[in-house]
């Protein structure tokens, strides 16, 4: 595979990139106490085939069938998500107000989903407590062509003003492979501590927010000497993941289009960051 993240090359490479371990077998009834364990030990879970499959696709055609036309390709359905290759003019930014983005995370359709029962009871059964779905719950659109994804990054970075006892879904609203611009995690980040990959933040292509670690994959993996974690994701499956684990996108480079949302939970006797306590904009700064 050719693959790259932000228009920056990496090698798809044994020593580079690895596979993420599955978990789904762990789940309720089985055997929590080793789920949580596990989360632990890698910072992520990996659970394929946790939300209905069909749900999500209609999830992905609802918000697709918000855009004008051009955006899909001609012969296709807002299920696939296929680009055309051009962007309808007149479209705001993505994310701010007027865009669809920010149309559809305000929608009863995407809060309906969200509020799935399956994701509330995994957070709590992770947090060990009663569990809050933060307000702030962020929907991803990349198409190919634009060399745009998430850098390097932790979470807590962004969420520094309240609980650290956070649990992050990541949710692939429709099939999300590789090429697709799918989540990469480095393996075994969540133990490193920071100070360890504090000076990769200095080489990055956007030099007003120190939040970010690195735009350069491959550099951030060969200089902390760890593995990108990797899966085929497909409609249905979620990952979970703690603040402190280093993961970053991959560019989209297919015709099928890349949406994803990421939902939040903490303790629900907890203090939250304030600044996630509102609908997501693109703009929001937080």
């Amino acid at each position: 595979m050719n693959l790259s993240s932000n228009g920056v090359p990496i090698p798809c490479t044994p020593e580079l990139f690895g596979p993420l371990r599955p978990s789904a077998d762990l789940l309720p009834p089985r055997d929590p106490a080793a789920l949580r364990a596990r989360l632990h030990a890698d910072g992520y879970l990996y659970l394929p085939g946790l939300l209905d499959r069909s749900a999500v696709l209609r999830l992905r055609g609802r918000y697709f069938s918000l855009f004008p036309p051009g955006l899909l390709a001609a012969g296709t359905t807002p299920e696939d998500g296929i680009f055309s290759g051009r962007v309808p003019d007149g479209l705001p930014e993505y994310g701010v107000a007027g865009h669809p983005a920010h149309t559809f995370v305000r929608s009863a359709a995407f809060d309906r989903f969200v509020s799935d029962p399956a994701l509330a009871s995994l957070a709590a059964l992770l947090l060990g407590a009663e569990a809050r779905m933060l307000p702030r719950r962020i929907l991803r659109h990349f198409h190919r062509g634009a060399h745009r994804a998430s850098r390097a990054h932790v979470d807590f970075d962004y969420m520094d003003r309240g609980s650290p006892a956070v649990v992050t879904l990541w949710i692939p609203v429709g099939d999300c492979p590789p090429r697709t611009g799918a989540l990469v995690y480095l393996e075994g980040s969540h133990r490193l501590p920071p100070e360890e990959y504090a000076p990769l933040r200095d080489i990055t292509d956007r030099p007003a927010d120190r939040r970010q670690i690195c735009h350069d994959l491959e550099l951030t993996a060969r200089t902390l000497g760890r593995r990108w974690l990797w899966a085929d994701f497909a409609a249905g499956d979620v990952m979970v993941h703690v603040p402190r684990v280093i993961h970053a996108s991959l560019d989209t480079t297919t015709d099928a289009m890349r949406l994803s949302a990421d939902v939040r939970f903490v303790r629900a006797a907890d203090t939250p960051d304030p600044r996630w306590l509102t609908p997501w904009s693109a703009d929001d700064g937080a």
